[in-house]
């Protein structure tokens, strides 16, 4: 763990930069996650997908799978690849301000 500055405050991400601490997530903190992720700007589909995860998170505890996210999201994979060119489902997940989910090494 450690502990870093986004969107101006200090929070704890784990080693691959993860948010630890869900609550830490604001609209500050989401610029520069989506930065180390290769995302200049935040788009409708972006927010989209980000709003998905973290109310997915906020009921059940765990990441949404790519494919529950895609369909309630009404998104093709191909372009959760465009919009999160590192890997869909994780980059996503990692600039949501979620937990790393189970199963990404």
């Amino acid at each position: 763990m450690v502990k870093m500055e986004l969107g101006g405050k200090t929070v704890t991400v784990d080693d691959d930069y993860y948010l630890v601490t869900f609550e830490d997530w604001d609209n500050e903190v989401v610029k520069d996650l989506a930065r180390m992720a290769g995302i200049e700007e935040l788009t409708e589909e972006h927010w989209k997908v980000i709003n998905y995860l973290r109310d997915y998170y906020g009921k059940f505890r765990i990441a949404s799978n790519i494919k529950s996210l895609t369909k309630g999201v009404h998104m093709v994979r191909k372009k959760m690849y465009d919009i999160f060119p590192l890997e869909p489902a994780a980059g996503a997940c990692k600039v949501a301000g979620l937990p790393k989910p189970s199963g990404v090494v």
